[in-house]
């Protein structure tokens, strides 16, 4: 009897928790379907960045910042702080999103849109995981570009394939830096450095090519590059390629690379130019402790962000369908042979 009334109460309970997940798995595949069918209403997004920007200003700033990477609260408090500065425009230098599925470029859009001033994109490596550098383009428009305010001349580059620059685009840079020679300033960006800043990073964090770095640096000392603004190192780094200064920055969200506090910390760069020079400013923004373990944590809690905070209902699709399976081959199974041995 008290057998019966066990099956009795395990069938009930199996019951709901099917209709519940067959309500959920109807709902998340609804979902599925309106994330496939609407796409982002955004074209051309630097373009219509730089239609905002003031091209006559003499004397302004700007901020450059990288690898944010879809992370959540560093990028978002980035943003606040950002929307306090006066300059006239940001840059964001590169892995702008974990991976390039529409529905990252979608996360970080709407983080973009609370920047209360036009935001420039650089492509980045992570920009072209799972067939990104269309959805890329589609968004954010041309993968390399150019523009000018006042006396300076500025430079977009794509080296996020990690190697090299094709040699479409160092034709193009070629020109570019033709074009620059008049200008007062040069600023070039570009994600992935030319060179490791110091012997104990991995070389692997810089252009594969070498013949293509050296080419490219050899260009920027010819016609005297102001700075050249790379991303890629979770960290910040200042020093000099040959003549040319460079400037890493990839402290916008990212996990960090280490606990060296004179590199390893969350930042942005703010850039003043007048006509009697340049000057570069280290915004540091609140870090994890320098403990690696709690840098470990951290980054922990960045994966898990990025996986509940977009592949939530991907995962809740995945789970609803597996009970589903277990409750028709185990649950299901016993409940019909009891039946069946009961008859």
């Amino acid at each position: 009897m008290k057998l019966e009334e066990g099956l009795k109460m395990n069938k009930i309970f199996n019951r709901f928790v099917i209709i519940g997940i067959l309500i959920l798995l109807v709902f998340t595949i609804g979902i599925k379907v309106y994330d496939e069918i609407s796409t982002l209403n955004i074209k051309d997004w630097n373009y219509c960045q730089l239609k905002k920007i003031d091209k006559t200003k003499q004397a302004f700033s700007f901020i450059v910042f990288g690898d944010n990477k879809n992370s959540g609260k560093i990028f978002n408090d980035l943003i606040k702080r950002l929307n306090t500065e006066d300059v006239l425009f940001c840059i964001d230098n590169g892995d702008l999103v974990f991976v390039g599925r529409e529905e990252n470029f979608e996360l970080f859009i709407k983080q973009a849109k609370r920047l209360n001033k036009p935001l420039l994109t650089v492509i980045g490596n992570h920009e072209i995981i799972w067939g990104g550098r269309a959805n890329y383009y589609k968004i954010f428009g041309p993968f390399y570009y150019s523009f000018t305010i006042g006396n300076c001349y500025f430079i977009v580059l794509d080296d996020a394939n990690g190697r090299n620059l094709d040699p479409w685009q160092m034709d193009w840079l070629k020109s570019e830096l033709e074009k620059s020679y008049k200008y007062k300033y040069k600023f070039v960006f570009m994600h992935i450095p030319l060179f490791v800043p110091e012997k104990k990073l991995k070389k692997s964090d810089t252009l594969r090519d070498l013949n293509c770095a050296r080419e490219l640096n050899a260009l920027f000392d010819r016609y005297n590059v102001t700075m050249v603004f790379a991303s890629h190192i979770h960290a910040y780094y200042k020093g000099t390629w040959g003549k040319t200064p460079y400037i890493i920055t990839g402290g916008a969200g990212a996990e960090l690379i280490g606990a060296n506090p004179l590199h390893d910390f969350y930042h942005y760069i703010k850039v003043s130019v007048s006509p009697d020079g340049i000057r570069y400013e280290l915004i540091k923004l609140k870090s994890p402790p320098l403990r690696l373990i709690d840098r470990w944590l951290y980054d922990g809690y960045i994966y898990i962000y990025l996986l509940f905070g977009i592949y939530f209902w991907d995962i809740v699709l995945v789970l609803g369908l597996f009970y589903l399976v277990y409750y028709i081959v185990f649950i299901k199974k016993e409940w019909l042979t009891w039946n069946i041995k009961k008859r």
